[in-house]
């Protein structure tokens, strides 16, 4: 609905977030709308190493598929939410599936792409291996998986000893519950993963993938390239 209402000109707010971290955030709405120069870092490095045929994966409005057809690259864009896929279809992308990921298996591509933490749509660190394990029936046997998330420990109290203050209710401090609102409609409440490059290598290797660390920010955010090891 947010993204509907931007694109047809009606914006009036931003969506709002409330997590397990701690504090209400907000995700700007033109934030989600954003073009090639104001994308960060880790997602222009990305979108550089994408070839052959992509499949984007929780393509959101858009931004990213509509970047590599402009530069004369076959892409599909994937979202589970109907009213994403419109808004993509309305912008000009020309390929695009309704799906969630874990039921979608139509075809096989060169390249995943996973931007913006899309590997957090595993949801936990137990689906983190099957989620990586669905990823690979969709690659080609040359194909690669770019995805980037970041090391959340930083938002952790330390102790005095140097270590961190992690609350006991999670197997994974990278394990996050979200909600969202926009003009009053809430969502349910769903699972988000912020994985650590190592946890990461651990469960690629796990899963017969091969895994390369690519870039890191200044946030603690990554960029990772995993590919068939086979």
């Amino acid at each position: 609905m947010a993204l509907m209402d931007y694109q047809h000109h009606r914006y009036s707010e931003d969506i709002k977030t409330f997590s397990t971290l701690g504090d209400q955030d907000t995700i700007p709405l033109p934030y989600l709308f954003r073009n090639f120069d104001q994308m960060p870092e880790v997602e222009q490095r990305a979108l550089k190493m994408a070839q052959g045929k992509v499949l984007d994966l929780g393509c959101g409005a858009g931004n990213h598929s509509l970047y590599l057809q402009e530069n004369g690259m076959e892409v599909c864009g994937l979202d589970s939410s109907q009213g994403c896929i419109a808004v993509c279809r309305e912008r000009g992308l020309l390929s695009t599936v309704i799906s969630p990921i874990l039921e979608y298996g139509e075809e096989t591509y060169d390249t995943l792409l996973l931007p913006m933490n899309g590997i957090g749509l595993a949801g936990t660190l137990e689906d983190l291996g099957p989620f990586l394990k669905h990823l690979v029936s969709l690659l080609r046997p040359k194909g690669q998986i770019l995805l980037d998330s970041s090391d959340i420990i930083y938002m952790y109290d330390r102790d005095p000893d140097g270590g961190y203050w992690i609350p006991g209710d999670s197997a994974y401090y990278g394990e996050v519950t979200f909600m969202m609102e926009y003009k009053n409609e809430r969502s349910d409440p769903f699972p988000w993963l912020y994985v650590d490059y190592n946890t990461l290598q651990n469960a690629a290797v796990d899963n017969g993938l091969a895994c390369e660390l690519i870039l890191e920010g200044e946030q603690n955010e990554y960029l990772a390239r995993l590919w068939l090891t086979q």
